[in-house]
């Protein structure tokens, strides 16, 4: 197991080439890579708040036969019409762009806008420039292509990233002078498909083992996946799952940054030991330290099992296995409904105690200066200005079939449910910068979703018509899916950030299973200047009456 080159910040700047580029291998299977300037692949970038980043990205994507291309006819033909990267929204699969998934920047051409942004193989390098928020939370975040249609099949190639805002050990002390280690957990199409299934039992513990072969979610603990994995890089492939190696000394402590840069898969992370599940210590989620709302400087969360959706991340504490002991990382299987695909039990590595082992690139500050304190109200204090209804659903081209969904749909309440429109004059929703918004996003669909938004963190309120105490911030949460024998639909209710001036613009939101994205469960929302004389959009408003179908998701904010 290697981790990804690191590409740093000097004096303030990261200044750095990357190239993508693609292949098709001699199974059909297609690959997507970043390189930066000495060849590496999919390096790291490493900066601190305040740090100004300077990304020259060169396409060298060539066009594959049989690359998937439900837009490319009309952008072929585009292309030769628009020369300007930043205005052509040329959206096909030889076309690149970059998101800086979870970075608090604008969503503007150059920084963080993929809704025009389209950069064309024979374009000159594109030079993404940017400032690091001087008040960005240290941890993890990524970058990857979003080109609308073809986001999922880049991402399941391998065209992704992790980003590290340094500076965790100043936010939780936890974890000073620890030795850090970078993980990135990708998915893609199966290598062995048609393998038979393997006759050794699985390395995990099974509640309720299905019988290997099948091609469906089926929510029991087995069964062929829908997509391997690999973790960085190292794949994991069905049926067999040879897991990877992961050296350590016996025994130590170590800060692991995990990404689930998967286009679709769930992952359910835990730690065995004999079959039994460890305690991992959890500090941050999504990039945010889990002590922002002002918790003790040393804070972890203990913990045996860590649900990270396809886009989210984790930061945890891992005591290494003792000598002559062997620990194994496992992802256990998440139901993800009827309609959604199938990620069951299986193993990703296996944690090796080995006296000699490398050190780490990467050691924390043993004796870091706090952070100094925010002095913007927590999120769960301020009283939203207002509140607004939105749901999944689908179109299912067999009504009696759950998995047969071609059309992804997430819905203003009170509009038309419509796939997303890339030419679209109008933003689904507008809001206004410096205000805060509660959501409730409902899924009318058999399968899980993941809501993600960009350039800002939510905090969770409710879920499932109740109140929740979760006080920390995330950019990507899971949605349950609905059961048909049940009268309501699932919803969870979210505090959406709108309060940093840099966010002003016009962005995405969408379902973060990618497949779902390209296929129109997405929507844009604009977020005017404070000033502005134009007013927030009242789609999708709940008024909190009696009648109101919302009102069941009116609790008052909490008092700290």
């Amino acid at each position: 197991m290697r981790e990804p080159a690191d590409l740093r910040s000097v004096n303030g700047v990261l200044d750095a080439n990357l190239t993508i580029r693609n292949s098709k291998e001699p199974d059909g299977s297609l690959r997507y890579c970043y390189f930066d300037g000495k060849g590496n692949e999919a390096p790291t970038l490493r900066v601190s708040p305040g740090d100004r980043v300077v990304l020259h990205l060169k396409n060298e994507l060539v066009d594959l036969e049989g690359t998937p291309s439900a837009h490319a006819a009309h952008a072929r033909e585009a292309v030769t019409k628009s020369k300007d990267p930043c205005s052509s929204a040329i959206m096909s699969p030889i076309a690149t762009n970059l998101h800086f998934h979870g970075l608090t920047i604008p969503p503007k051409c150059h920084q963080d806008e993929v809704l025009h942004t389209s950069i064309q193989p024979g374009d000159p390098p594109f030079t993404y420039e940017f400032q690091i928020p001087a008040d960005e939370s240290p941890g993890m975040y990524w970058y990857h292509p979003h080109i609308h249609g073809f986001a999922k099949t880049e991402l399941l190639g391998g065209a992704s990233g992790a980003i590290i805002v340094e500076g965790t050990e100043r936010a939780d002390k936890a974890v000073a002078g620890l030795a850090e280690r970078v993980f990135v957990v990708r998915d893609q199409d199966l290598l062995y498909p048609d393998a038979p299934p393997s006759k050794k039992e699985s390395a995990v513990p099974a509640l309720l083992l299905d019988s290997d072969g099948d091609t469906v979610n089926t929510g029991t603990g087995g069964g062929r996946p829908a997509k391997d994995l690999s973790i960085n890089f190292v794949p994991v492939p069905y049926p067999e799952y040879e897991p990877a190696v992961i050296e350590m000394k016996p025994g130590e402590k170590q800060l692991w940054r995990v990404l689930n840069a998967s286009g679709l898969t769930y992952l359910n992370l835990t730690l065995l030991r004999d079959g039994s599940a460890q305690e991992v210590g959890l500090i941050s989620l999504d990039g945010v330290p889990m002590n922002t709302n002002g918790g003790p400087a040393d804070f972890v969360y203990w913990t045996t099992r860590l649900g990270v959706p396809p886009g989210s991340r984790v930061e945890f504490i891992v005591s290494g296995p003792a000598a002559g002991t062997t620990e194994m990382l496992v992802t256990r299987t998440v139901d993800t409904g009827p309609g959604g695909e199938n990620d069951p039990n299986r193993a990703l590595a296996v944690l090796k105690p080995v006296a000699n082992a490398s050190e780490s690139r990467v050691k924390l500050d043993a004796k870091p200066q706090p952070l100094p304190r925010s002095n913007k109200q927590w999120l769960g204090d301020v009283a939203p200005v207002r509140v607004r209804k939105l749901y999944f659903s689908e179109k299912l081209q067999d009504p009696n079939n759950p998995a047969s969904a071609d059309e992804f749909y997430l819905t203003p309440e009170g509009e038309t449910a419509q796939m997303f429109d890339m030419n679209a004059k109008t933003p689904n929703i507008v809001v206004k910068q410096g205000t805060v918004e509660d959501w409730i996003i409902e899924n009318r669909s058999n399968e899980v979703h993941a809501f993600h938004i960009h350039q800002l963190h939510f905090l969770l309120m409710e879920s499932g018509g109740g109140p929740v105490d979760e006080p920390y911030l995330r950019d990507t949460i899971n949605v349950p899916y609905h059961q048909g024998n049940l009268p309501d639909f699932p919803a969870i209710r979210v505090r959406m950030d709108f309060r940093d001036p840099n966010i002003v613009g016009t962005f995405l939101y969408h379902c973060h299973l990618l497949d779902h994205e390209d296929k129109g469960m997405m929507g844009s929302i604009e977020v005017l200047p404070a000033d502005s004389p134009r007013q927030a959009s009242k789609n999708g408003l709940c008024t909190g009456t009696e009648s109101d179908p919302c009102s069941n998701f009116n609790t008052p904010p909490p008092t700290k």
